[in-house]
């Protein structure tokens, strides 16, 4: 006999392989899968320890199979096959079968009907195994989730997916399928996912167990569950659902004070503004250079006076110069490699000229180097009054960036390194919650598993300045609410450029910045104007709302205020998400499940649940067509014209407003 009661686990041992499946919170169960041995327990994950209480499964052992039933979820293990020519298990033994209410909702699929079974293990060296994870494909079947990626896709069946951090590819390995199934590849290891037409397969290139995590429901049910198990975001603070203001960037501490003053001389709204890169000493040092900022104490204390959070961009990059160099290698508090020195990239610092040094990395993922940093985070920012920080760069970015010689005090790179950025979003927030502090966000560039539970906010990185990109962003921030991450954001304009006198991008701008005004955070960023050489002295063109001529201004103007009006119903969600899991931006179809054709609406959203939004993505258009779904009325926000939901309806966009829709008899401060 091959299989085990463990009382909360059914385990299945043979070939030298250890299957268990556990129960792991309502209607969800843990997988993991060794070659060979006892299960590890002390891997890195983004899975609590332990499970959320609920009810003891039933499992129950037959002669070739034996199930578990976790509430609706029940799962199968076929020993062996039915057409047993040998005496001998076939490579599909042991072959897992998910399905609620008796309907197959996922199931393992072999490679091939002697070798390979659905989980491959090919060795890789002291104990380390290339994994893969095969399961069946099936005809239609719509996939969520993963993260943010800029292929442009919401639904990603038919894409391979790497699970690799990179400058706007964020890897999250949270699925969400439309067949009634989440699923969490509990693994740091780098790897992809296929979701192909043949079947979805996860490939880990080298790490020592398989792990995942599935639960059966609706797309809302299984962000619930997720974040239970994961780690439920903080609740957003007040002042952070208000308007952000950011470029690349400002110089001086005069230059960022002039810009902040005038906001409130023409009674506009602003909450935060950003202090960027080279505004310190050396990179590493994580301090101000007193000969741009004299009197930051000073600078806090007058935005503090105006109402104005400032955030201040910290990197985990360490300079030779920097003063913190020598010592953190010392102690070993940098990413290591495991042959040759360091791990590095090419970066400019001040003093060097045109020179690049030769820049080292904290390693986040050790808790005395999170230490090290915060103490220097601590006195020299959040001992002025700071405590909003920009956690830029944050993959880390490497040159080259790849991880296949890296060595973390977790492990090895290809085994942990995509949880970099969400250890380095856990050194500010276990050091602000040591520090007193209880309100708690920080942005970050890249997010791993779980990050929410630290107050890590996403942006969504370095991306273009035109119509196509906004498309791609739409999908990809609805991707990161399905991901788990409820706060997020874009660089309102895109990063790489833009001009504020071109008429053509000043459409772009004026149409993305309505889209962002719906957004869970509300950030304008970019690098304005033509290439600029990357070196301290660096800045780009002016990114203030009055920066893109008057008729531009008075558009933004208005949504700066139609923002402030809509800021209770936005915390109201941000409390939701906190509480539940669920995000304050939605694909139509988390509301609106029973309507097939909200699945397949990819430029437009719900904030909230009442509130739908239609961005405008085409140059010069004036109108658009939006899906209003079924299940509800619909009531133009603008004009007042009520529609039955369930119909494709024609609306006028002019370049003053954005299509907006109430969801039955709500009643919000739109105009």
């Amino acid at each position: 006999m091959h299989f085990r009661d463990l009382g909360d686990a059914l385990e299945w041992r043979a070939k030298g392989e250890t299957l268990r499946v556990e129960a792991w919170g309502p209607d969800a169960v843990r997988v993991r899968a060794t070659p060979g041995g006892p299960l590890l327990d002390d891997l890195p994950g983004a899975l609590f320890d332990t499970p959320p209480p609920g009810d003891k499964p039933q499992i129950t052992i037959h002669e070739h199979h034996a199930t578990l039933v976790n509430g609706t979820l029940t799962v199968r293990i076929d020993a062996d096959s039915e057409n047993r020519l040998t005496p001998e298990l076939y490579y599909s033994s042991g072959r897992l079968t998910f399905l609620r209410d008796g309907a197959e909702l996922l199931a393992e699929q072999p490679a091939h009907f002697w070798w390979p079974g659905p989980r491959l293990y090919t060795a890789t060296g002291n104990g380390y195994h290339r994994l893969e994870q095969r399961f069946r494909a099936y005809p239609g079947e719509r996939i969520y989730g993963l993260g943010q990626h800029t292929h442009g896709l919401l639904d990603q069946k038919g894409a391979v997916v790497d699970l690799v951090q990179r400058n706007a590819e964020v890897t999250i390995p949270l699925l969400v399928s439309d067949r009634g199934y989440g699923l969490l590849w509990n693994s740091p290891a780098l790897g992809r996912v296929e979701l192909a037409e043949t079947g979805t397969r996860w490939v880990a290139d080298s790490a020592r167990q398989i792990d995942y995590w599935v639960t059966a429901g609706q797309p809302a049910d299984v962000l619930r569950r997720y974040a239970d198990v994961t780690g439920h975001t903080p609740e957003l603070p007040e002042w952070a659902a208000g308007f952000w203001q950011c470029k690349l960037r400002y110089r001086t501490q005069e230059e960022l004070l002039e810009v902040a003053r005038e906001y409130k001389r023409r009674g506009l709204p602003l909450s935060v503004i950003v202090c960027d890169f080279f505004h310190w000493t050396h990179l590493g040092e994580w301090r101000f250079d007193p000969a741009e900022w004299p009197d930051p104490a000073a600078m806090v204390r007058e935005l503090d006076e105006l109402g104005i959070k400032l955030m201040v961009s910290v990197w985990p990059s360490v300079s030779p110069v920097s003063e913190n160099y020598a010592p953190m290698l010392d102690q070993g508090l940098f990413i290591g490699t495991e042959y040759g020195p360091i791990a590095h990239a090419d970066w400019p610092d001040k003093g060097l000229g045109a020179y690049s040094a030769q820049v080292a990395f904290y390693d986040a993922t050790n808790p005395e180097a999170r230490d090290y940093v915060w103490e220097r985070i601590r006195r020299h920012y959040h001992d002025l009054g700071i405590n909003v920080f920009w956690l830029d760069a944050g993959e880390p970015e490497l040159k080259p960036g790849h991880q296949q010689g890296l060595r973390y005090h977790a492990g090895p790179g290809l085994e942990v390194g995509n949880m970099y950025p969400r250890e380095n979003a856990r050194m500010v927030h276990d050091g602000l919650r040591a520090a007193g502090e209880d309100e708690i966000i920080s942005l970050n560039r890249s997010s791993w598993a779980g990050a929410q539970r630290y107050g890590a906010a996403l942006w969504s990185g370095d991306i273009g300045t035109d119509f196509s990109t906004l498309r791609a962003q739409i999908k990809a921030g609805l991707n990161v609410m399905m991901s788990g991450i409820p706060w997020w954001t874009t660089d309102i304009g895109g990063f790489h450029g833009g001009n504020p006198d071109d008429p053509a991008y000043r459409e772009v701008l004026v149409r993305w910045f309505q889209y962002g005004t719906f957004c869970p955070l509300f950030r304008l960023h970019g690098n304005r104007g033509p290439g600029v050489k990357l070196e301290p002295a660096m800045t780009g063109l002016p990114n203030e709302v009055w920066s893109y001529g008057e008729e531009a201004y008075e558009i933004l103007a208005d949504f700066l205020r139609l923002r402030e009006r809509l800021r209770p119903y936005v915390m109201e969600q941000m409390r939701t998400a906190a509480a539940t899991g669920l995000p304050p931006m939605r694909p139509l179809f988390l509301e609106f499940p029973d309507d097939s054709q909200a699945w397949a609406v990819e430029d437009a959203f719900l904030l909230g649940p009442d509130l739908l939004v239609a961005p405008v993505t085409e140059a010069g258009a004036r109108t658009r067509a939006v899906h209003l779904p079924a299940g509800a009325h619909w009531t133009d926000a603008w004009t007042g014209e009520r529609y039955d939901g369930g119909q494709l309806v024609e609306v006028e966009a002019p370049l003053i407003r954005i299509p907006l829709f109430l969801r039955d008899d709500v009643r919000l401060p739109v105009t």
